[in-house]
C-alpha cells in the first residue's frame, strides 16, 4: 500500500511519461492486461490512456486493470490512469519512506 508521500512522488514521475497503452472501443481484454503487466515488470510505472470510444467508466477500468495486474492506482485524472507495481527482483524506482 502506497502512502501519500509515495503517491505524490510517483505522480511527479508520471508527469513526464508518455502513455504506453491505449484502450479503445474494444475495451479491456487479455492483450491489454498482458501488455500492462509486461510494462509494469520492466518499468514499475505505466501511464494508460482510455480513448473516448471506450464505453466503460474510466475508474471501473482502472480498478479492473489494477486487480488483474496486482498493481496500485497512483492516479486517475480524466481519461489517464497511472499504475505502479514494485519489481521484487530488480527495483527501478526508489520510493520515499
Amino acid at each position: 500500500m502506497l502512502n501519500k508521500a509515495q503517491k505524490q512522488y510517483l505522480k511527479g514521475l508520471s508527469n513526464t511519461l508518455k502513455p504506453l497503452v491505449q484502450i479503445g472501443k474494444n475495451g479491456l481484454n487479455e492483450n491489454v492486461i498482458s501488455s500492462v503487466d509486461e510494462i509494469l515488470t520492466a518499468h514499475e510505472i505505466v501511464k494508460i490512456t482510455v480513448l473516448n470510444t471506450c464505453e466503460r467508466p474510466v475508474i471501473e477500468m482502472a480498478l479492473d486493470i489494477a486487480s488483474n495486474t496486482r498493481s496500485e492506482i497512483v492516479s486517475q485524472l480524466g481519461r489517464k490512469i497511472v499504475l505502479y507495481r514494485r519489481n521484487p527482483k530488480k527495483p527501478v524506482i526508489d520510493l520515499p519512506r
